[in-house]
């Protein structure tokens, strides 16, 4: 059984990150702050950084500038474990592997042969039960629909308990009740498990709806604020017009 977290509330702390690419700016001096179970939504046109800037704080891609984890007592915290939801996951749907062997993955690194008991078993129906997606446990990913398939990945996502949740247009391929049952589980998650998350989405409606900050991403931070002052700025203004 998931407990909610009570004393590893975390906040980030992104300070002057820059990325270069064959000598191109992909990312320039990025600052933004994090509160404690916020949920950040970021938009940007096609080009703008986004997945790159996920990339950085996952430590897949080097960066210069900093990106600080600080816990509830002020302090550096250098275990932050963060959970990550692409956008949809590349696989052979015709392997026969099911949500519970898929799963098993997220618990060990040992054969999945070695870990079918009970007890094993126990624990991933708890973790389904958290995205509403128990009843998927017997079932082969590959016949899963897009809504299906990302609450699969929302639970792998959260083994090892996350401090810190990315997702990466999580509901890109999923039709309007799948999208509205995700974000209700998002929500849920963040209140059971004080979880930060940090949402990257093309959807402007979606991240006012769900986000309590919305940063424009264009190569640099445009607008960082609350979600309901975005179309006074005057960039956003120009790459989007007044509405997305």
């Amino acid at each position: 059984m998931v407990k909610q977290k009570t004393n590893n509330l975390l906040s980030t702390d992104i300070a002057n990150l820059n990325i270069t690419i064959d000598n191109y700016d992909v990312l320039k001096d990025i600052n933004i702050k994090i509160a404690p179970k916020e949920i950040t939504g970021i938009i940007g046109p096609n080009g703008a950084g986004k997945s790159t800037l996920l990339k950085a704080i996952l430590g897949e891609i080097k960066y210069s500038g900093t990106i600080t984890f600080i816990d509830k007592e002020h302090n550096i915290k250098k275990d932050t474990v963060i959970g990550y939801v692409p956008q949809f996951l590349d696989f052979d749907k015709g392997i026969p592997i099911r949500v519970v062997d898929f799963l098993m993955l997220s618990l060990t690194k040992a054969p999945i042969c070695f870990y079918s008991s009970a007890k094993k078993r126990a624990k991933i129906v708890e973790s389904l039960k958290l995205t509403e997606a128990e009843n998927l446990i017997d079932k082969k990913i590959g016949v899963l629909s897009g809504g299906e398939l990302q609450r699969v990945l929302l639970s792998f996502a959260l083994h090892p308990e996350p401090d810190l949740l990315l997702l990466d247009e999580p509901v890109a391929n999923i039709d309007e009740n799948g999208i509205s049952l995700f974000y209700k589980i998002v929500a849920e998650l963040r209140d059971k498990l004080n979880l930060s998350i940090i949402l990257v989405s093309h959807d402007l409606d979606t991240l006012i709806t769900h986000s309590d900050k919305i940063a424009f991403l264009n190569k640099k931070i445009e607008y960082y604020g609350t979600p309901d002052k975005i179309f006074e700025n005057d960039n956003f203004k120009k790459v989007f017009g007044k509405r997305i």
